[in-house]
């Protein structure tokens, strides 16, 4: 191994992170057991608020690189778990936030972290899913515990056109459920179609206060926005429906009532990624190789450089970005 790498690099300056493409020493990385010569890494909604200025205070840890996501072969490593040469993925647990992250060649990890690359995907596969599709898996799985089948009736997914909406309509579609997909880009339509949604529900029906009970129209939902839109999927949820919640792109507030919850049985699931327990990870791991078709996955996915990172993340913080980027950390 050499000494030094390239990764976008985070210091505090003046109370403000500074994001730098720049050589990093290897004595930089944390002291943890596991050290991965990383492949490929992608962009998620916290790597953008890291990259941008750390306007929430993503990064807790620094200096250190972003990414929350990412997935290389062992180089080193101390613990028996993994052996030099298995290729591995990492997603959550903190990193990219309080220890170094994946928009970096190298990095380094508690063995407890990772998981060996499921068969049947590709490195770059595993990146294309990311922290996203991992959601995007558990929201499924938790609707599935919840009793919400194929064939219950429309299953809504909101924000369907970014990373976690993508894989969960192309995900959902596939397993036999009817998906309606929201967006607010009209242009999203023919791709979301393409994935399997059987419907469009143009985001401005949702984003507005409406009735505290709505029509009953959906079987259960997968929100990936928060604030008013999660209100309304819920008033329109029918008796006993779940929805799985993930996300709050559009704020963490939920302005409604319990009329959902306390009149038709409606409950909410969440989802924690991020310190999801190792035999939940395993089967979500197991599903996605299974269930989500990959000519699907890769159609929604596009392999940028380090040197597209700042774009990037700009862009998906503006809610420009379709489906899953996958960065390459050494091109």
């Amino acid at each position: 191994m050499s000494g030094t790498f390239k990764a976008w690099w985070a210091t505090d300056v003046d109370g403000k992170a500074q994001v730098n493409l720049c050589d990093v020493a290897d004595a930089d990385l944390p002291a943890d057991e596991v050290t991965v010569g990383v492949k490929y890494s992608t962009i998620n909604y916290k790597d953008g608020l890291a990259v941008q200025g750390n306007k929430s205070k993503i990064m807790r840890g620094m200096p250190m690189a972003p990414g929350i996501d990412y997935a290389g072969v062992v180089e080193a490593s101390d613990s028996g778990k993994f052996a030099v040469g298995d290729e591995v993925v990492l997603t959550g647990w903190g990193v990219g936030e309080a220890t170094s992250g994946g928009l970096s060649q190298r990095a380094r990890a508690k063995a407890d972290w990772l998981v060996k690359k499921p068969a049947g995907l590709s490195l770059q596969q595993t990146m294309a899913i990311g922290t996203a599709g991992f959601t995007a898996m558990m929201s499924v799985l938790a609707l599935e515990d919840a009793g919400v089948k194929p064939g219950d009736g429309d299953v809504i997914v909101t924000g369907a056109a970014g990373g976690v909406g993508s894989v969960a309509v192309a995900v959902l579609a596939n397993l036999g459920y009817s998906v309606a997909a929201s967006t607010g880009r009209e242009s999203e339509h023919d791709y979301l179609r393409g994935l399997g949604a059987s419907s469009i529900v143009p985001r401005s029906d949702l984003s507005e206060p409406g009735r505290p009970l709505a029509r009953e129209t959906w079987a259960g939902g997968i929100d990936t926005v928060g604030s008013q839109i999660l209100v309304n999927v819920l008033a329109a949820t029918k008796s006993l429906g779940t929805v799985a919640v993930c996300g709050l792109a559009a704020g963490a507030d939920l302005p409604g009532t319990v009329l959902p919850f306390i009149l038709r049985g409606v409950r909410i699931w969440g989802i924690d990624s991020v310190y999801c327990p190792a035999e939940r990870r395993a089967q979500a791991w197991a599903r996605l190789a299974t269930d989500l078709p990959l000519d699907k996955l890769d159609a929604m996915t596009e392999v940028k450089t380090m040197a597209d990172v700042p774009a990037i993340t700009a862009d998906i913080l503006k809610g420009q970005v379709r489906g899953r980027t996958v960065i390459d950390v050494n091109a």
